[in-house]
């Protein structure tokens, strides 16, 4: 489930924790016992959760912001910056990012002048509380708030290789600083406290979060990327762990070809790639504190794009230069760029390098399990996957994913699932995919279209001469049953795959305004009032009842 996607009556336009809670009742109510959401850390102007400028900092989009839930904020400055017009606009239709942050981000301002003025002279319970909380993150929370202050400072960007000298590290910004005067160092430096206070708030909020889902017996799974944001603050503050010069993606597959670019070289992702070297130094603390950071808010976390541990596709120019490159050959991209894109550390192509990619991903991995302690790991190992991962995620202990649509027979079938090994997780979708319901309306002209269909009534065991021409409620239970079957650890549904609706919430490769924007129409306090979704709700409760699935994933 994304979280910007959910609707509650009270929300300001865009998913947030009390979403989110309204949602573990109605898991807990239907005997759902596991909710999956997209990564929570703060994303940049993209609006893409896998392309967040903090490892560590918590998207203030999230966060709920109302008196009731903000004791900082009053009635009436609530009512004076989020009128009911405003209001009534941003709840209509898909987010908008730029409004929603710009709104959030005045409500919290007023609230933290509030908390100053109420908490920081005197020695109350809540002012030793945020002493605590920036004390106890100062490893991450001192460069991030920096970079948040100059990137404010900035006009919102954070491309900070474009700033000046004196902005370009945490050193250089320090010493600047120092060289302002003092009512210039005093403003600065509130700022950073403000942007240290969204982040307690925000975590207070995520950690009230887990335990309530403890306590209704939900467990909550979160979602760490494979890779961060160039314009990030980890990057400008830990330069040396990053080779700027290289673009991590993902090369040319079938399943993916939206555009002439992505379906010729792959999807172009814009993040950096690892010096997995300087990293191994000391012992891989980066991404030990950023598992150790999620496993604070979930019970257990899919790792994206784990197939990046063990060897990662890169592009040697970033995405906005992918236009430069669409039409030249290889030996042409070579010329321009000075290399073409491959994978590092090497491809698979010789044993030798194939054998060393995946002792180095099972080195980075057992780092990261080390790192999670008792939090369950799940690797998302979709895509072009080498012979050694899937036999590689099992020695380790970590589940990969079964999608049908991907487990195919030499002669394009659907695998029959029973073969499915039990340390797996399997589902129908995830959010870059169409779920079932448009892959069906799609079909219908596509010209694959009547193979597919074929393929999937022969896997749920319906005629296939005889194929429906709408996605039928009976279709969509048939489809359901089978997955639920199989005999993987965990079967999780897309919230649209559960509901049976078309909505698509990102199609990897091209950056699109519609991407990460869709939200669902109804609240999720009034499901059970809707017909059509009480219905299928129902239907999936009962086929869980059936399959023998019990809360074997609870907290």
């Amino acid at each position: 489930m994304p979280i910007f996607a959910l609707r509650s009556k009270n929300d300001l336009g865009v998913g947030d924790t009390e979403c989110v809670r309204e949602m573990i009742d109605w898991c807990a109510n239907h005997r759902f016992s596991l909710l999956q959401l997209l990564p929570i850390n703060e994303s940049g102007n993209d609006n893409s959760p896998y392309n967040a400028i903090s490892s560590m900092a918590l998207d203030p989009t999230t966060i709920t912001i109302s008196p009731r839930h903000l004791a900082d904020l009053t009635p009436t400055t609530f009512r004076k910056l989020a009128p009911r017009s405003l209001l009534k606009e941003l709840r209509q239709g898909p987010v908008q990012y730029q409004k929603v942050k710009l709104l959030k981000l005045q409500l919290l301002r007023a609230a933290f002048a509030r908390f100053l003025k109420i908490h920081d002279v005197g020695n109350t319970e809540r002012a030793r509380q945020f002493r605590a909380f920036r004390v106890a993150n100062k490893g991450w929370m001192d460069d991030y708030a920096l970079f948040r202050t100059l990137v404010q400072q900035h006009h919102n960007s954070a491309v900070w290789d474009q700033w000046p000298p004196e902005h370009s590290s945490p050193t250089e910004a320090r010493k600047w600083i120092q060289s302002l005067p003092a009512t210039g160092q005093n403003e600065f430096n509130e700022t950073l406290l403000f942007f240290s206070y969204i982040q307690f708030i925000a975590r207070q909020q995520w950690t009230d979060l887990k335990r309530y889902g403890e306590q209704r017996g939900v467990a909550l799974m979160g979602d760490i990327p494979f890779g961060i944001a160039r314009y990030s603050a980890d990057v400008w503050a830990n330069r040396p762990l990053f080779d700027l010069k290289w673009s991590c993606g993902a090369p040319p597959e079938t399943f993916f070809n939206p555009d002439l670019f992505t379906e010729k070289w792959g999807q172009n992702w814009g993040i950096p790639l690892y010096r997995w070297d300087k990293m191994k130094e000391d012992s891989y603390t980066w991404w030990r504190a950023r598992v150790r950071g999620t496993s604070k808010f979930f019970h257990f976390f899919r790792i994206d794009h784990v197939l990046g541990f063990y060897r990662i596709y890169a592009f040697p120019w970033r995405p906005e230069e992918n236009h430069l490159f669409t039409p030249l050959s290889r030996e042409e991209a070579r010329a321009k760029a000075g290399d073409p894109p491959r994978f590092w550390p090497g491809d698979d192509n010789h044993p030798q390098q194939k054998l060393l990619n995946q002792e180095h991903g099972e080195e980075l991995l057992r780092a990261v399990l080390d790192a999670a302690g008792a939090t369950g790991v799940v690797g998302e190992d979709l895509g072009m996957v080498p012979d050694y991962v899937r036999p590689s995620l099992m020695q380790l202990g970590i589940p990969g994913f079964k999608i049908p649509l991907f487990e195919r027979n030499p002669d394009g079938s659907y695998k029959d699932p029973t073969i499915y090994e039990p340390l797996s997780v399997a589902t129908l979708a995830t959010h870059d995919h169409e779920p079932m319901a448009a892959l069906w309306k799609r079909w219908e002209t596509a010209p694959e279209g009547a193979a597919e269909r074929r393929h999937l009534l022969n896997w749920i065991g319906w005629d296939s001469n005889q194929p429906p021409h709408e996605f039928t409620g009976e279709l969509h239970a048939a489809i359901c049953r089978k997955l639920l079957a199989c005999p993987s650890w965990m079967a999780i549904f897309m919230i649209t795959d559960l509901f049976a609706q078309t909505q698509r919430f990102n199609v990897p490769g091209p950056m699109s305004e519609s991407n990460w924007t869709e939200r669902l129409a109804v609240p999720v306090s009034q499901w059970d009032d809707s017909l059509e979704i009480a219905a299928r709700a129902r239907i999936l409760q009962q086929l869980i009842h059936e399959s023998g699935r019990t809360s074997t994933a609870g907290p």
